[in-house]
């Protein structure tokens, strides 16, 4: 069934290295809600992918994952187990079933704490799948800046070759868009040649003007990525959220000619969540956003969904989660 291919050749992504601060970019920035949620509700009711396209569609999905751990039970026999996921994240029955046994599937990336870094590099030693780790005091992100930092040196010193770090809340809460471009501009020297996944815990923002103001200047900072969420708050990644970013992306995209990427985390579970994200990158940012390069989800039980409807698409049947464990 080769016409499940996934290839689409997209050029690496030029690093965002930032520019100055400019408030005027989104200072009098306005939210229509109304047609911000009326945008949001048709990603999932307008279209109908069904069979080998909706299986193409879950492919892809599985190339953008950030398979990750991110709890206090984590060890390394843990991380292992999710490294090997990582390597074949679907069965090879499967797969094979699909014509997609010489595909080289893998996901996006491994995404753990700091001090597991270490433990995932060894673990995917040949691949060319990349570490990311949290750093600057996750989730909270309230610990002393110097020692966020020195956080971000420990993890891309132990290997990893991406930062997801949050940033202060108090400073978007009050408007203090000069000490959050200064914090998240420091976050990106440290990083180095790491890539920089700036997280806004949107849901603790207060309103959609202040996310689009926060991802403006994290992009304005040198951020590479942006992220909805911890997968910590209450509220993470959210449909209209994700599509006030995202108009922030192209805004950012029109005005210095880089293509930043996305990241939503946090409750993204199922196999239809995913194809809501993947149409809005689709509709709203163009094909490459359809690439790891530039799109990943944060997340931990999506794999094992998208697994079980490509067995439905194989057998007809649904199976049991346990026969898809991920770590």
């Amino acid at each position: 069934m080769k016409n499940l291919s996934t290839d689409t050749a997209t050029s690496p992504a030029k690093r965002n290295h930032g520019l100055d601060l400019e408030p005027s970019w989104f200072d009098d920035i306005q939210v229509n809600l109304s047609a911000l949620e009326r945008r949001s509700a048709t990603l999932g009711t307008r279209r109908s992918v069904k069979k080998q396209w909706q299986a193409a569609w879950l492919l892809k999905a599985i190339s953008c994952i950030d398979l990750t751990t991110l709890s206090g039970d984590d060890t390394p026999a843990k991380v292992k187990r999710l490294c090997a996921k990582a390597r074949q994240p679907v069965r090879e029955d499967l797969l094979t079933a699909l014509d997609m046994g010489d595909l080289g599937l893998t996901v996006g990336a491994i995404c753990v704490y700091p001090t597991m870094v270490p433990h995932a590099v060894k673990a995917l030693e040949g691949s060319k799948i990349p570490v990311a780790s949290v750093a600057t005091g996750f989730p909270a992100g309230l610990t002393p800046l110097k020692q966020r930092l020195e956080e971000i040196s420990f993890a891309v010193s132990e290997g990893a070759k991406e930062i997801d770090i949050v940033i202060t809340r108090e400073y978007a809460l009050l408007g203090q868009w000069d000490k959050l471009y200064d914090e998240v501009k420091a976050m990106r020297e440290r990083c180095g040649e790491a890539h920089l996944k700036t997280i806004l815990a949107t849901g603790e923002l207060g309103h959609f003007r202040n996310v689009y103001k926060a991802s403006m200047v994290c992009m304005q900072a040198g951020a590479d990525f942006i992220k909805t969420s911890t997968g910590k708050e209450s509220i993470n990644a959210t449909l209209p959220t994700s599509l006030v970013m995202v108009r922030g992306i192209r805004a950012y995209l029109e005005n210095t000619d880089i293509k930043i990427g996305f990241k939503p985390a946090g409750g993204i579970r199922t196999a239809k969540d995913a194809m809501n994200w993947q149409f809005l990158m689709r509709e709203e940012l163009g094909r490459e956003w359809l690439e790891p390069e530039l799109f990943r989800f944060g997340a931990s039980s999506l794999l094992t969904d998208i697994e079980r409807q490509l067995e439905h698409y194989v057998t007809g049947r649904y199976s049991a989660t346990f026969r898809h464990p991920v770590g």
